[in-house]
């Protein structure tokens, strides 16, 4: 298991160098913001899923228009006459 490098910072601090805490957060270090002395809060990346719309295109076959029209047969059906 690796270690991650422990940083720690004031908020005075972190406001003024958030784009290089987020850096270093991304990197893997461990980013914690105090008050005064006392720690409290931990700046820690959001996992990325890597989802993707539209991977299984061509793969379903045929799907159904279901912004078309119903027929009139289907429309009785739905309407229960």
């Amino acid at each position: 298991m690796s270690r991650r490098t422990l940083v720690q910072f004031t908020v005075h601090a972190a406001k003024s160098q958030l784009s290089r805490l987020i850096d270093a957060a991304l990197a893997g270090e461990e980013v914690v913001i105090a008050k005064g002395s006392r720690p409290v809060v931990r700046l820690v990346p959001i996992p990325q899923s890597g989802f993707r719309l539209g991977t299984l295109a061509g793969q379903l076959g045929e799907v159904p228009d279901f912004l078309e029209p119903l027929s009139e047969e289907e429309l009785a059906d739905w309407e229960g006459a």
